[in-house]
Parts: C-alpha cells; structure tokens; sequence
C-alpha cells in the first residue's frame, strides 16, 4: 500500500455545536502549518519549539485577523495516534467557526483527510493491526453497551492475541519439519506426525470455539433481532411500549391499528433487542391490512427471537394454528397476554407442537415482565452477560478468514490420516497461517483496506 505522507487536517468532533471543538493536524509537516495559524499568548512561544505532549494558549489567526481563542495540543512522532507529528486545536465548538478555521489549516499547507485516514496511518504506521482498527470503527458506532464493551476488547488486543497466539504455533511446527528435512541429523520427524495431530486438533478446536461465538458477536453488534408477532388487537404496540419504557406505538381498541413494521433498539437487562412491532396476522380483504400481514410474515425471515403474544382472554382460532404453523424451528417465547383480566385461552394447546417457554404477562400492569426477562437471558449469551475475558466474532470478515483457516487445519488432520509426508502437511499449515494473517491487516490487498477505512467516519 502507497503511504501517503503528506499533511492532513480535519474536523475531529462530531458535526453538532458544542462547547468545545477539535481540528486534528498529522502528517510530516503538521507542526509547521500550525504554527503559521497559531499565535500563543506568551510572545516567546512557539508551536514549532513545544515538546510532545505539551499544550499552548492562544489564538487562531488568518493572518492579522483572530478567528478564536484556542489551546493547541502538540504530539511528535512517533508518539501519537498515528504515529506522526500531530497537532489539535481544541477552539469553540461552533460548526461554522469550526470549518472556517479548517480552512484557514487546508490554504496554509494542509489538505483535507480522508474518511478513516487518521486511523489508516496509524494502522500503516504498525500502532495497530487491522482488528484493532475495525474495533475503533465498531466502537463508534456501538448502539448498546455490550457493542462498546466488546469493541474496548478488540481494540485492547483481545482476538489480536489469540490469533498471533495460533500463528506462532503453525509457523513453529512449519519451520520445525522443514529444519528437519534439510537437517535430519540434528532433528527428527519419527512420531512426529502424531505428535502434530494433537497439536492441531487441538488448535482446531480452538478456531472452531472463536466460530461458535459469531452468532452471538453478530447480536452484540446488531442487538438480537426479535419480531414481535400475533393477531390483531393481541396486544403486539402495548408490548413495545412497555419494554420502551414510553407510548412509542400508537395502542388502541380497534383491531388492525397497526398497518407496518416498526423498529424499535431496547436494552432488556444489557441485552440488546432490534424489536420490530409487526401488523396483526389475519384474514382480511383490506388491501392495506393484508400488505401489512404480508410484511410482518417476511419479517420472520431475518429473526432471531419472535415473541408470540397471544390475547389470553379471547379464545383461539384459526388465525391462531397459522401463526404457530409459521414458528416452526424458531426459537420462540410465548407470551399470553392481559391476565389483568378473566383469561379462556387452552394453554395445552397452545405449547403443543411448538418447543418454546410460554409466560403469563399483562402489557398493561407490567405483571410476568420478569420472567420474560429472565427467560430471555437464558436463551441467549448462555445464560450470563459478563464479557470477561471473552473474545466475540463480531466482523463477517474475520468469521470468513476463521472459517478458511479452520478448512486448512482439517485437510491437514486428513493428511495426517492418510500418512502423507510431513513436507505436503506445510503447504495446508501456511494455507492456515496466511488465512489468520489477513485477519491482522498481512497480506491485505489495497482494495480491501481503502473499503475498511472508507466506512469510517471523517477526523477519524
């Protein structure tokens, strides 16, 4: 990849006004083109004389004209983040004031960065490795905690260390048997097939157990998507309103209120929901209505959890068996709703056929909350939330090159089994070692990477 090294500036903070503003210089000569819009209070000082890590007062200038009062921040490479010279100029927050002064920076020898350019030197500049670098663009998009939380993980070197973990040992037993083919004097490969294929069975192990928890990291990420589906009038708005915590769907007592989806991020106990309000699922000639039930049955398709609330004061109908028919090898929680009143629903029949935990609530009253919590603690996240040491796949493109990797550890068990020489075993072991590789940033192809950093958010 061509490093660009010339100088570039951009607004760092978010485009909103505020009290306080930063401008983000780096690059080789971020110093000096600075220093040309900076004039410090005390005479005697100077940007271009300050030590790292150390700050001046006083004013941005465009030439004789003040534009604002500012404190300006000086960081020399390589310490900063991204390695380069760097300097930020924390003024007032107004994003007017705020992209004059930028361009004040870009005429006196700066030019304007690109998305993700900060943090794609600083990737270049080997601060960080490409996981590290996704962690920070998960990071500021995180829509719950545990997205944060997992991105702080990341970002810390978490799944980084597992995989250079892996690699040292593929690359270890790679050099291993090829110092024993050109040395068999002073090394020796008797037994030494079998020793191998516990070593990577056991490492195949371990990428399969990073595999396992995609699933999970991508509901981290993305929050579990659950539908919440039923008939009409079940109770389906009333529901979102409570987990909501406010009137966000519009409830009434007229069947058939709600004609789409509507999508709703909650935080049940720290788990992130997507929970989409869907139409009542009936019979009906309204050509709105039956546009609306078609939408709520193509919304299963994309579901992870479909909450299957039932009016349990109304007996059960036709309409009903086709919704159960629909929740076939889903993973469900049943919910009967308004026990806040006489209830005729057959529970029996309701759980038959269908494998799912069925709990008495009242949208109204809040009554049965509780348990519906509870319960959807233990169907996902196996039960606990703590993050801990845990490290969560959440990046298709490192679940794909995990997957890879893991097909090059199997043929190299298969290998093993049909007694191939240990010189064919190297050629699927740095198959794996390559596939890993590309997870840190190695062997990246240019494309790939303009594609990563292009997503990020521009002053970072």
């Amino acid at each position: 990849m061509i490093y660009k090294n010339d100088t570039i500036a951009a607004i760092a903070t978010g485009a909103a006004s505020a009290g306080i503003g930063i401008i983000r210089i780096s690059g080789e000569n971020a110093i000096e083109v600075a220093d040309r819009i900076f004039r410090a209070k005390n005479p005697n000082k100077r940007l271009v004389d300050t030590p790292t890590y150390q700050a001046l007062y006083g004013e941005v200038v465009d030439g004789e004209l003040v534009m604002d009062e500012a404190i300006c921040l000086v960081m020399r490479a390589p310490n900063s983040y991204t390695t380069e010279d760097v300097v930020e100029v924390q003024c007032h927050g107004g994003m007017i004031l705020l992209q004059q002064i930028l361009q004040v920076i870009l005429k006196n020898g700066a030019r304007a960065a690109e998305p993700g350019e900060f943090t794609k030197r600083a990737y270049l500049g080997g601060r960080i490795d490409i996981t590290q670098a996704e962690s920070v663009m998960d990071m500021i998009h995180a829509k719950n905690e545990l997205a944060a939380r997992s991105s702080v993980r990341q970002l810390q070197g978490a799944l980084s260390d597992k995989i250079k973990e892996i690699r040292a040992f593929v690359l270890e037993n790679v050099a291993y048997i090829e110092s024993a083919l050109d040395d068999p004097e002073n090394y020796s490969l008797d037994g030494f097939s079998k020793e191998l294929q516990d070593k990577v069975q056991n490492t195949t192990e371990e990428v399969d157990r990073l595999l396992r928890t995609a699933e999970e990291g991508k509901m981290i990420r993305e929050g579990i998507r659950t539908v919440i589906l039923g008939k009409p009038n079940a109770g389906k708005s009333s529901l979102l309103n409570l987990l909501l915590g406010e009137e966000r769907a519009i409830v009434t007592e007229i069947a058939g209120t709600t004609r789409d989806t509507l999508e709703e991020d909650v935080m049940v106990q720290g788990i992130p929901l997507k929970v989409i309000d869907t139409a009542g699922i009936h019979e009906t000639v309204d050509t709105v209505e039956r546009i609306g039930v078609e939408k709520a049955k193509k919304s299963l398709e994309d579901a992870d959890l479909v909450l299957y609330i039932i009016d349990g004061s109304r007996p059960l109908d036709e309409d009903d068996s086709y919704i159960k028919s629909l929740l076939q090898d889903r993973r469900v929680i049943i919910l009967v709703n308004k026990i806040d009143v006489e209830q005729v629903v057959d529970k029996s029949w309701i759980t038959s056929n269908i494998q799912a935990p069925l709990i008495e609530i009242s949208a109204v009253t809040g009554e049965g909350l509780t348990r519906f919590k509870d319960t959807l603690t233990e169907m996902f996240f196996h039960g606990k939330l703590s993050m801990n040491d845990q490290v969560y796949i959440t990046n298709l493109r490192h679940r794909e090159a995990l997957s890879e990797a893991k097909d090059s550890l199997m043929r190299v068990l298969d290998s093993i089994g049909q007694g191939m020489p240990e010189d064919f075993l190297t050629i699927d072991l740095m198959a794996a070692y390559e596939q890993l590789g590309t997870i840190l940033g190695e062997q990246l192809e240019d494309d790939l990477a303009d594609e990563i950093f292009g997503k990020f958010c521009m002053g970072k």
